[in-house]
């Protein structure tokens, strides 16, 4: 079992920045595709970034590329999202996501290929 625990978030300006943290514990995930999602009020958890086990790919969502940077420390067994140039439409509870099994490429984006998840953080960007 692995348990995921986000913290970073909270409340911003328009054009400001926040880093979210993912620490993982239980087991070591150096060995797990970890990535991000996020979930407005009355909307679909969506897809944000992700970060693939052994090839380090990574991947984003259009709305974030070139704002958002995930990454991840395995001496820390962290994950983090750097997120710059935040917009209203940020806004959403974030959630880290992990998950050990052989996934396809084309299956990252998709929150059904993670087994453990976060309990979220609220990220809010006023304007």
């Amino acid at each position: 079992q692995v348990q995921l625990v986000e913290s970073g978030g909270g409340l911003v300006q328009s054009g400001g920045s926040l880093r979210l943290s993912c620490a993982a514990s239980g087991r070591t995930t150096s060995n797990y595709h970890m990535g991000w999602f996020r979930q407005a009020p009355g909307k679909e958890r969506e897809f944000v970034a992700a970060i693939r086990r052994l090839s380090g790919y990574i991947y984003y969502a259009d709305s974030v590329k070139g704002r958002f940077t995930i990454s991840r420390d395995y001496a820390k067994n962290t994950a983090y999202l750097q997120m710059n140039s935040l917009k209203p439409e940020d806004t959403a509870v974030y959630y880290c996501a992990a998950s050990g099994r052989d996934i396809a490429y084309a299956a990252t984006r998709d929150p059904r290929s993670y087994d453990y998840w976060g309990q979220g953080t609220q990220v809010t960007v006023s304007s």
